[in-house]
């Protein structure tokens, strides 16, 4: 097999194993690819925290929804970039709308931000507080390898050595953590 089919197959059965369930395989995909989607987010956003929500957004969409990636027409890692980037967008746009809406308002005292705009920014406010509850939710050492993970953008060999334990144990511990963000999100939104 050629590199590229050889990654093509790789990636197939990482979803595939994802699509199962198995929080390994998101791990593995996680390792491969985080610093490249907190890269496409953080470029977008220009706000180090902001792209650290776009990439937990972007891993638990993979979770939840590997099931419908069609990698007959791009790779894992173009589909995670292309995700990455839209959600990055998508960000940038609620930010965009909501500081014009501000700035509109406070040039003209008189204008009051209407009910579609209050629900609008209620709802990306209602988001980011959800999933800060699902990761204050998380057992003290899965929450402290998220942050770093995610928020601090640290590889899984970072992780381990900023915390002084087995690279295993952090992949683990950040699987493990997936699973139950992506868990406890699903039942919020049923």
């Amino acid at each position: 097999m050629a590199p590229t089919e050889a990654n093509a197959h790789h990636d197939e059965v990482l979803v595939a194993r994802i699509v199962a369930g198995d929080d390994s395989a998101l791990g593995e995909v996680y390792d491969r690819t985080a610093t490249m989607v907190h890269g496409v987010a953080r470029r977008i956003v220009r706000d180090p925290v902001a792209a650290e929500d776009v990439c937990q957004e972007v891993f638990v969409h993979l979770w939840c929804n590997a099931a419908k990636i069609d990698l007959g027409r791009c790779s894992l890692r173009g589909w995670l970039s292309v995700l990455a980037h839209r959600r990055a967008v998508d960000w940038v746009r609620r930010h965009e709308s909501a500081r014009r809406r501000e700035e509109k308002t406070r040039d003209d005292p008189s204008l009051d931000a209407t009910v579609v705009d209050l629900a609008e920014h209620a709802a990306g406010q209602d988001r980011a507080q959800r999933a800060r509850r699902a990761v204050a939710s998380l057992p003290a050492d899965q929450r402290t390898v998220i942050e770093l993970a995610f928020w601090g953008g640290r590889s899984y060999t970072q992780v381990a050595e900023e915390l002084g334990i087995p690279e295993g144990t952090a992949k683990s511990r950040v699987r493990l953590a997936l699973a139950k963000l992506a868990t406890i999100l699903a039942e919020e939104l049923d």
